[in-house]
């Protein structure tokens, strides 16, 4: 369960990370604008999680099969 939530960190610290930078060198948006833009990603990506995590049972928050 420990590598899952690790996983799961992971990804939504990137997604956070990727949609600030993105939004910011592209859109030139106000940098509060773009943390909500970016906070609304990494939450999808957390809901995403959630739901990998209850269909593989805990071992993943991908929704992939990983093998």
């Amino acid at each position: 369960m420990k590598k899952y939530f690790v996983d799961l960190a992971e990804r939504v610290a990137a997604t956070a990370a990727f949609t600030f930078l993105s939004v910011f060198t592209v859109a030139d948006l106000s940098t509060a604008k773009d943390a909500g833009v970016a906070a609304a990603a990494a939450a999808l990506t957390l809901v995403k999680g959630a739901l990998a995590g209850y269909v593989s049972g805990g071992n993943q928050a991908g929704l992939t099969s990983g093998k």
